[in-house]
């Protein structure tokens, strides 16, 4: 762990001098989140490295986030990243997209291509702004509920609105109603 935190730091030092900041700033981040995500004890160690608690070497943690520092700087001079980050926020971030990519990974959807989670970091980094356009989600304004569990209720096929999701919610409020009705 130590040596490929001390690998992506030569490389963020090595890079610090390039020609366009921004842009290797933004493949730097998506290279470490990248060859990380797959590896559960080195986003564990890069956590830890950023907190301070990175036992087998302290200092690799320290290093990294110096040569992480310089590269924002670098990209925020030119005008590339937002002047509002810093690197609590970086870091934090970069611990967020590694957790996202390991979960989303794991969950084994081939639907969502890989490194999502990385572009939108990147996109939220970015001093231009950019409009990441995300699935809709959540409920829509006409949409019907369930009147017993809330569920959302598809369109039946005749045009009548439907009141239950289903039978069970259909067998549940029958009941209901023959309580309230016995005195």
């Amino acid at each position: 762990m130590v040596e490929r935190i001390e690998l992506f730091t030569d490389t963020a030092r090595d890079l610090v001098d390039a020609e366009d900041p921004g842009a290797v700033f933004f493949r730097f981040l998506a290279s470490v989140v990248r060859l990380t995500s797959r590896n559960k004890a080195l986003c564990d160690a890069l956590e830890a490295a950023g907190a301070g608690r990175f036992t087998p070497s302290p200092g690799a943690g320290q290093d990294f986030d110096e040569a992480l520092e310089a590269l924002l700087t670098r990209a925020q001079q030119a005008g590339a990243v937002r002047q509002d980050v810093g690197m609590a926020d970086l870091r934090a971030l970069l611990v967020g997209c590694l957790s996202m990519e390991r979960a989303r990974a794991a969950g084994g959807s081939q639907a969502e291509a890989p490194g999502r989670m990385t572009a939108l970091m990147c996109d939220a980094l970015r001093a231009t702004p950019t409009v990441t356009k995300l699935p809709p989600e959540g409920e829509k304004r006409n949409e019907s509920r369930c009147e017993v569990c809330g569920a959302a209720l598809a369109v039946a096929r005749t045009g009548r609105p439907a009141r239950y999701c289903g039978g069970a919610c259909r067998q549940k409020a029958h009941r209901a109603r023959g309580r309230t009705r016995r005195p």
